[in-house]
């Protein structure tokens, strides 16, 4: 590039430098400033780099000079404070969904949101590797397409898939196309899903965007208007990934007192809990009866236990006692 057009690029390339070299403990100096724009084979004089500065804080970058030493210009407020940058890199390392490749390009795209100096302390502040990470790349495209499907109010095509014993994804049934109308997206144990209308089986349904392949936006408009007007999401999610499809009882749950916790991290802090001895409690519950929910139980081992009703309590009883068959060992 010519050095004249390099002359044009002054303030841009100080701007640059501001932001990713400068932070309260690293101030730049005058001379500073003046050696890193002349290798950029641009020339400036003390009074026209003044005169930057000012127009940067018009613009709205809040640079400071700091006259203790380490004396000079740093940036003194970002869109994003170190401690949201972190938060942010935390939330990117733990979620599932998004590859660990993907993970590495969008931890490094936060750390330019702070100084150098700062962006290493993030870079240590990580570390993705040995986190149980999806393997399928696709799945930012796939919510970016279900969202403008939702935007532009027409329904999608898409294959769903599952995972084969070779760690690969599969369509199911031969590859027969979906079709459903996409109405919410919801995050729910570390996996994303799409909550739709099935017009031919008329009712609600859910898919994980990771297990969906080849989305296409349709031509017609969505079905299921009435149904998901006020629809409640947060009921939805709690009733079907809580604890999966069931009939929905009331059920006195007796527990340890340490395990009031795990209640209502389950069931929500709104539930009604009484003591009945100086070590237990009692629990009132509205829960979806079913394996899953009687798999959830048997974790928690002998610290609760199904008080009411009895029909449920039997049923759980028979559960246990057909695992317990599979592993009844032979004469």
């Amino acid at each position: 590039m010519a050095k004249s057009d390099n002359q044009k690029l002054k303030m841009m390339y100080l701007k640059k430098m501001l932001e990713e070299k400068t932070d309260e403990k690293h101030p730049i100096s005058m001379q500073q400033i003046l050696e890193e724009l002349d290798a950029y084979d641009i020339k400036a004089e003390r009074k026209s780099i003044y005169s930057d500065i000012e127009q940067l804080n018009k613009f709205g970058m809040d640079i400071v000079f700091r006259r203790e030493q380490p004396a000079g210009y740093y940036v003194a407020s970002r869109d994003f404070e170190l401690a949201e940058l972190k938060l942010l890199v935390d939330a990117v390392q733990a979620s599932k969904f998004i590859t660990e490749r993907k993970s590495r390009e969008l931890i490094k795209k936060l750390e330019g949101q702070a100084s150098v100096h700062d962006g290493y302390q993030l870079q240590r502040h990580v570390i993705v590797a040995n986190r149980i990470k999806s393997m399928n790349e696709s799945i930012l495209y796939n919510v970016d397409d279900i969202h403008k499907a939702i935007l532009n109010n027409v329904k999608i095509s898409f294959q769903y898939a599952v995972w084969t014993p070779a760690k690969k994804l599969e369509p199911k049934n031969s590859g027969k196309k979906y079709i459903i109308s996409p109405w919410a997206l919801t995050w729910n144990e570390e996996n994303y899903y799409m909550i739709g209308y099935d017009s031919e089986a008329n009712k609600v349904k859910h898919y994980r965007v990771d297990k969906m392949l080849k989305i296409q936006q349709t031509n017609q408009p969505r079905d299921g208007k009435n149904t998901f007007e006020g629809f409640d999401i947060a009921k939805y999610n709690k009733q079907t990934f809580g604890m999966f499809a069931g009939d929905e009882n009331d059920i006195i749950l007796d527990c340890d007192n340490d395990m009031v916790g795990v209640i209502l991290d389950r069931f929500g802090a709104d539930i009604p809990v009484r003591a009945i001895s100086d070590n237990q409690c009692r629990a009132r519950v509205k829960v979806n009866v079913s394996n899953q929910f009687f798999a959830w139980l048997c974790g928690l081992g002998t610290k609760v236990k199904i008080a009411e009703p009895a029909e449920v309590a039997e049923d759980y009883r028979k559960y246990l006692k057909s695992i317990a068959k599979m592993y009844k060992q032979k004469d």
